[in-house]
Protein backbone atom coordinates (compact mmCIF):
# COMPACT_ATOMS: atom_id res chain seq x y z
CA UNK A 1 0.00 0.00 0.00
CA UNK A 2 1.18 3.23 -0.75
CA UNK A 3 2.05 6.21 1.29
CA UNK A 4 2.31 9.60 1.31
CA UNK A 5 4.69 11.00 4.24
CA UNK A 6 5.56 15.20 5.02
CA UNK A 7 9.02 16.65 6.30
CA UNK A 8 7.92 14.96 9.48
CA UNK A 9 7.12 12.06 8.47
CA UNK A 10 3.45 12.66 9.41
CA UNK A 11 1.74 9.58 7.20
CA UNK A 12 -0.83 11.44 4.92
CA UNK A 13 -3.86 9.35 4.43
CA UNK A 14 -7.32 11.65 4.80
CA UNK A 15 -8.77 13.92 2.37
CA UNK A 16 -11.49 16.45 3.43
CA UNK A 17 -13.14 18.04 0.34
CA UNK A 18 -15.84 20.70 0.30
CA UNK A 19 -18.03 20.62 -2.18
CA UNK A 20 -19.84 23.47 -1.72
CA UNK A 21 -19.58 26.59 0.46
CA UNK A 22 -22.99 27.41 0.33
CA UNK A 23 -25.11 26.51 3.29
CA UNK A 24 -28.95 26.42 4.42
CA UNK A 25 -28.03 27.73 7.76
CA UNK A 26 -26.70 31.33 8.66
CA UNK A 27 -24.63 29.97 12.13
CA UNK A 28 -23.72 32.98 14.21
CA UNK A 29 -20.10 31.81 14.32
CA UNK A 30 -19.55 30.63 10.58
CA UNK A 31 -21.88 32.71 8.46
CA UNK A 32 -22.58 36.24 7.47
CA UNK A 33 -26.42 36.88 8.37
CA UNK A 34 -27.09 38.11 4.56
CA UNK A 35 -25.45 34.80 3.43
CA UNK A 36 -22.88 34.67 0.53
CA UNK A 37 -22.31 35.88 -2.89
CA UNK A 38 -22.93 33.06 -5.26
CA UNK A 39 -20.04 31.40 -7.28
CA UNK A 40 -20.41 31.34 -10.67
CA UNK A 41 -20.30 27.65 -11.75
CA UNK A 42 -16.86 27.76 -13.29
CA UNK A 43 -15.77 29.31 -10.30
CA UNK A 44 -16.05 25.92 -8.13
CA UNK A 45 -14.70 22.27 -9.15
CA UNK A 46 -17.30 20.55 -11.00
CA UNK A 47 -17.86 16.57 -9.57
CA UNK A 48 -16.10 15.53 -12.24
CA UNK A 49 -13.42 17.24 -11.18
CA UNK A 50 -13.74 16.48 -7.56
CA UNK A 51 -13.49 12.81 -8.41
CA UNK A 52 -10.45 12.95 -10.55
CA UNK A 53 -8.79 14.41 -7.57
CA UNK A 54 -10.05 11.75 -5.08
CA UNK A 55 -9.04 9.07 -7.64
CA UNK A 56 -5.38 10.44 -8.06
CA UNK A 57 -4.71 10.70 -4.17
CA UNK A 58 -6.29 6.89 -3.66
CA UNK A 59 -3.57 6.36 -5.72
CA UNK A 60 -0.86 8.23 -3.95
CA UNK A 61 -1.97 6.72 -0.56
CA UNK A 62 -4.76 8.45 0.56
CA UNK A 63 -7.69 5.97 2.55
CA UNK A 64 -10.40 7.75 3.99
CA UNK A 65 -12.45 10.95 2.53
CA UNK A 66 -14.57 12.91 4.17
CA UNK A 67 -17.35 15.07 2.49
CA UNK A 68 -18.20 18.56 3.81
CA UNK A 69 -19.07 22.12 3.06
CA UNK A 70 -20.97 24.57 3.31
CA UNK A 71 -23.65 21.97 3.81
CA UNK A 72 -22.74 19.13 1.16
CA UNK A 73 -26.41 17.72 0.88
CA UNK A 74 -27.35 21.27 -0.94
CA UNK A 75 -25.15 20.05 -3.89
CA UNK A 76 -26.94 18.58 -7.03
CA UNK A 77 -25.50 15.11 -7.65
CA UNK A 78 -23.70 14.32 -4.41
CA UNK A 79 -25.21 10.81 -4.23
CA UNK A 80 -23.34 10.07 -7.15
CA UNK A 81 -20.35 11.18 -6.31
CA UNK A 82 -20.65 9.50 -3.41
CA UNK A 83 -21.54 6.17 -5.02
CA UNK A 84 -18.48 6.71 -7.32
CA UNK A 85 -15.73 7.74 -4.73
CA UNK A 86 -16.73 4.41 -2.13
CA UNK A 87 -16.02 2.34 -5.50
CA UNK A 88 -12.51 3.68 -5.69
CA UNK A 89 -10.07 0.81 -4.91
CA UNK A 90 -8.15 2.27 -1.70
CA UNK A 91 -10.57 4.25 -0.79
CA UNK A 92 -11.84 2.60 3.44
CA UNK A 93 -13.42 5.29 4.99
CA UNK A 94 -16.31 6.98 3.50
CA UNK A 95 -17.87 9.57 5.76
CA UNK A 96 -19.72 13.02 5.23
CA UNK A 97 -20.22 16.18 7.75
CA UNK A 98 -23.69 17.83 7.62
CA UNK A 99 -25.73 20.10 9.68
CA UNK A 100 -28.64 17.38 9.49
CA UNK A 101 -31.78 19.58 7.71
CA UNK A 102 -31.51 17.14 4.99
CA UNK A 103 -30.51 13.93 6.35
CA UNK A 104 -33.92 12.39 6.74
CA UNK A 105 -34.34 13.23 3.45
CA UNK A 106 -31.27 11.37 2.37
CA UNK A 107 -30.18 8.83 4.81
CA UNK A 108 -31.12 5.73 2.79
CA UNK A 109 -29.35 6.82 -0.43
CA UNK A 110 -26.25 8.42 1.12
CA UNK A 111 -25.93 4.16 2.87
CA UNK A 112 -26.92 2.78 -0.65
CA UNK A 113 -24.66 5.02 -1.96
CA UNK A 114 -21.89 4.12 -0.39
CA UNK A 115 -21.50 5.94 2.66
CA UNK A 116 -20.59 4.71 5.86
CA UNK A 117 -20.99 7.12 8.45
CA UNK A 118 -22.16 10.90 9.35
CA UNK A 119 -20.86 13.45 11.50
CA UNK A 120 -23.98 15.55 12.66
CA UNK A 121 -22.92 19.92 13.64
CA UNK A 122 -25.11 20.44 16.60
CA UNK A 123 -24.35 22.93 19.08
CA UNK A 124 -27.63 22.78 20.99
CA UNK A 125 -30.86 20.66 21.54
CA UNK A 126 -33.13 23.51 22.55
CA UNK A 127 -35.54 25.18 20.10
CA UNK A 128 -35.13 28.38 20.71
CA UNK A 129 -31.35 28.40 20.92
CA UNK A 130 -31.20 26.52 17.62
CA UNK A 131 -33.20 28.68 16.34
CA UNK A 132 -31.27 31.89 17.17
CA UNK A 133 -27.81 30.03 16.94
CA UNK A 134 -28.91 29.41 13.33
CA UNK A 135 -31.00 32.35 12.25
CA UNK A 136 -34.53 30.28 11.96
CA UNK A 137 -33.45 26.70 11.62
CA UNK A 138 -35.27 23.73 13.27
CA UNK A 139 -34.21 21.50 15.74
CA UNK A 140 -37.23 18.92 14.48
CA UNK A 141 -35.29 18.57 11.14
CA UNK A 142 -31.86 17.68 12.67
CA UNK A 143 -33.64 15.48 15.15
CA UNK A 144 -35.21 13.68 12.41
CA UNK A 145 -32.33 13.57 10.68
CA UNK A 146 -30.38 12.08 13.11
CA UNK A 147 -32.74 9.23 13.69
CA UNK A 148 -32.97 8.33 9.74
CA UNK A 149 -28.82 8.17 9.72
CA UNK A 150 -29.71 5.35 12.90
CA UNK A 151 -32.26 3.37 10.74
CA UNK A 152 -30.37 3.82 7.70
CA UNK A 153 -26.97 2.14 9.73
CA UNK A 154 -24.85 5.36 9.18
CA UNK A 155 -23.02 4.42 12.41
CA UNK A 156 -21.42 5.57 14.47
CA UNK A 157 -22.84 8.70 14.40
CA UNK A 158 -20.83 11.58 15.72
CA UNK A 159 -22.42 15.11 17.60
CA UNK A 160 -20.08 17.78 16.76
CA UNK A 161 -20.65 20.26 19.53
CA UNK A 162 -18.87 23.58 19.20
CA UNK A 163 -18.90 24.21 22.72
CA UNK A 164 -19.76 28.06 23.21
CA UNK A 165 -19.57 30.34 26.64
CA UNK A 166 -22.43 31.65 27.48
CA UNK A 167 -24.59 29.69 25.35
CA UNK A 168 -24.56 25.69 25.49
CA UNK A 169 -21.97 25.27 28.24
CA UNK A 170 -25.27 24.90 30.43
CA UNK A 171 -25.89 21.41 28.25
CA UNK A 172 -22.99 19.64 28.60
CA UNK A 173 -24.24 16.82 30.64
CA UNK A 174 -27.40 16.64 28.68
CA UNK A 175 -25.21 16.08 25.35
CA UNK A 176 -22.95 13.53 27.47
CA UNK A 177 -25.71 11.93 28.13
CA UNK A 178 -26.68 10.82 24.94
CA UNK A 179 -23.96 8.57 24.93
CA UNK A 180 -25.78 6.48 27.44
CA UNK A 181 -28.17 4.80 25.25
CA UNK A 182 -27.55 4.92 21.76
CA UNK A 183 -24.33 4.08 19.92
CA UNK A 184 -23.68 8.11 19.61
CA UNK A 185 -20.18 9.76 20.09
CA UNK A 186 -21.21 13.43 21.31
CA UNK A 187 -17.75 15.51 20.46
CA UNK A 188 -17.06 18.84 22.00
CA UNK A 189 -15.04 21.20 20.01
CA UNK A 190 -13.56 24.20 20.84
CA UNK A 191 -14.19 27.33 19.63
CA UNK A 192 -11.90 28.43 17.08
CA UNK A 193 -10.57 31.82 15.55
CA UNK A 194 -11.38 31.20 11.94
CA UNK A 195 -13.40 34.30 9.74
CA UNK A 196 -16.48 35.00 11.30
CA UNK A 197 -15.37 33.40 14.40
CA UNK A 198 -12.29 35.73 14.75
CA UNK A 199 -14.54 37.89 16.63
CA UNK A 200 -16.58 35.70 18.95
CA UNK A 201 -13.73 33.46 19.99
CA UNK A 202 -12.12 35.76 22.89
CA UNK A 203 -15.59 36.83 24.06
CA UNK A 204 -17.08 32.84 23.98
CA UNK A 205 -14.24 30.59 24.28
CA UNK A 206 -14.30 27.83 27.07
CA UNK A 207 -11.95 25.24 27.31
CA UNK A 208 -12.98 21.97 26.94
CA UNK A 209 -11.28 21.06 30.21
CA UNK A 210 -14.66 22.12 31.19
CA UNK A 211 -16.70 19.16 30.47
CA UNK A 212 -14.27 16.98 32.35
CA UNK A 213 -14.87 19.42 35.17
CA UNK A 214 -19.26 18.79 34.46
CA UNK A 215 -19.90 15.20 33.54
CA UNK A 216 -18.61 13.23 36.86
CA UNK A 217 -17.50 9.53 35.77
CA UNK A 218 -16.12 9.85 32.90
CA UNK A 219 -12.94 7.75 31.85
CA UNK A 220 -10.49 7.76 29.65
CA UNK A 221 -10.44 5.21 26.80
CA UNK A 222 -8.16 4.38 24.06
CA UNK A 223 -8.95 5.88 20.31
CA UNK A 224 -9.48 3.19 17.72
CA UNK A 225 -7.64 6.01 15.62
CA UNK A 226 -4.08 7.35 16.76
CA UNK A 227 -4.89 10.05 14.37
CA UNK A 228 -8.32 11.34 15.48
CA UNK A 229 -7.94 14.69 16.91
CA UNK A 230 -10.31 13.86 19.67
CA UNK A 231 -9.57 12.56 22.79
CA UNK A 232 -12.18 9.92 24.59
CA UNK A 233 -13.92 9.21 27.15
CA UNK A 234 -17.05 7.09 28.62
CA UNK A 235 -19.75 7.10 30.85
CA UNK A 236 -19.91 3.60 32.84
CA UNK A 237 -22.18 1.45 30.90
CA UNK A 238 -22.47 3.21 28.02
CA UNK A 239 -23.36 2.85 24.20
CA UNK A 240 -21.00 5.51 22.78
CA UNK A 241 -18.41 7.92 23.59
CA UNK A 242 -17.62 11.81 24.82
CA UNK A 243 -14.84 12.89 22.30
CA UNK A 244 -13.06 16.27 23.36
CA UNK A 245 -11.34 18.46 20.54
CA UNK A 246 -8.64 20.39 21.83
CA UNK A 247 -7.21 22.76 19.06
CA UNK A 248 -6.88 25.53 21.07
CA UNK A 249 -5.96 24.12 24.42
CA UNK A 250 -4.20 21.28 23.54
CA UNK A 251 -3.08 21.24 19.76
CA UNK A 252 -2.92 17.59 18.28
CA UNK A 253 -0.92 18.49 14.99
CA UNK A 254 1.84 15.69 15.67
CA UNK A 255 -0.57 13.27 14.86
CA UNK A 256 -2.74 15.23 12.14
CA UNK A 257 -3.28 13.06 8.84
CA UNK A 258 -4.90 15.26 6.86
CA UNK A 259 -4.84 17.40 3.79
CA UNK A 260 -8.10 20.03 2.64
CA UNK A 261 -9.77 20.55 -1.21
CA UNK A 262 -11.71 23.64 -1.13
CA UNK A 263 -15.11 24.18 -3.44
CA UNK A 264 -13.34 26.72 -4.92
CA UNK A 265 -10.72 23.84 -6.23
CA UNK A 266 -7.48 25.16 -3.46
CA UNK A 267 -5.88 22.46 -1.67
CA UNK A 268 -5.23 23.46 2.10
CA UNK A 269 -2.52 22.21 3.74
CA UNK A 270 -3.73 22.99 7.18
CA UNK A 271 -6.57 24.50 8.34
CA UNK A 272 -5.37 27.15 10.45
CA UNK A 273 -2.97 28.06 7.72
CA UNK A 274 -3.54 31.04 4.82
CA UNK A 275 -1.27 28.50 2.07
CA UNK A 276 -3.19 27.11 -0.94
CA UNK A 277 -2.35 25.54 -3.71
CA UNK A 278 -4.71 25.93 -6.98
CA UNK A 279 -5.93 22.49 -7.86
CA UNK A 280 -8.58 23.89 -9.96
CA UNK A 281 -6.06 25.86 -12.29
CA UNK A 282 -3.76 22.41 -12.29
CA UNK A 283 -6.85 20.57 -13.38
CA UNK A 284 -7.83 22.56 -15.86
CA UNK A 285 -4.32 23.43 -17.56
CA UNK A 286 -3.54 19.85 -17.66
CA UNK A 287 -0.43 19.95 -15.56
CA UNK A 288 0.08 17.22 -12.53
CA UNK A 289 -2.15 16.61 -10.60
CA UNK A 290 0.36 14.35 -8.61
CA UNK A 291 2.99 16.75 -8.29
CA UNK A 292 0.16 19.34 -6.59
CA UNK A 293 -0.96 17.15 -3.85
CA UNK A 294 2.84 16.18 -3.40
CA UNK A 295 3.64 19.69 -2.61
CA UNK A 296 0.46 20.22 -0.42
CA UNK A 297 1.95 17.46 1.91
CA UNK A 298 5.34 18.43 1.55
CA UNK A 299 4.26 22.31 2.52
CA UNK A 300 2.17 20.80 5.83
CA UNK A 301 3.49 23.18 8.73
CA UNK A 302 4.74 21.46 11.85
CA UNK A 303 1.90 22.95 13.60
CA UNK A 304 -0.12 25.98 13.93
CA UNK A 305 -0.55 28.53 16.25
CA UNK A 306 -3.81 29.13 16.99
CA UNK A 307 -2.84 29.20 21.38
CA UNK A 308 -0.39 32.14 20.23
CA UNK A 309 -0.93 35.18 22.19
CA UNK A 310 -0.74 37.45 18.68
CA UNK A 311 -2.63 34.74 16.55
CA UNK A 312 -3.88 36.48 13.65
CA UNK A 313 -7.63 34.49 12.59
CA UNK A 314 -6.75 33.49 8.73
CA UNK A 315 -9.46 35.16 6.42
CA UNK A 316 -11.54 32.13 4.94
CA UNK A 317 -14.58 31.61 6.65
CA UNK A 318 -14.90 27.73 7.84
CA UNK A 319 -17.80 27.42 5.38
CA UNK A 320 -15.61 28.31 2.48
CA UNK A 321 -12.91 25.47 4.08
CA UNK A 322 -14.37 22.91 4.22
CA UNK A 323 -16.28 22.01 8.38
Amino acid sequence: MKTMKDTLGRNINYLRISVTDRCNLRCMYCMPEEGICKKEHEDILSLEEIYEVVKTCSELGISKVRITGGEPLVRKGLIGLVQDISKLQGINELALTTNGVLLSKYAYELKAAGLDRVNISLDTMNEEKYSYITREGSLNNVMSGIAAAEAAGLQPIKLNTVLIGGFNDDEIESFANLTLDRRIDVRFIELMPIGQAGHWSKKHFISNTEILNRVKGLQPIQSDDPSSPAKYYMLPGAKGKVGLINPISHAFCGSCNRIRLTADGKFKPCLHTETEIDVKEVLRSGASLKEAIKETILQKPEQHNLNCQHNKPIARDMYRIGG
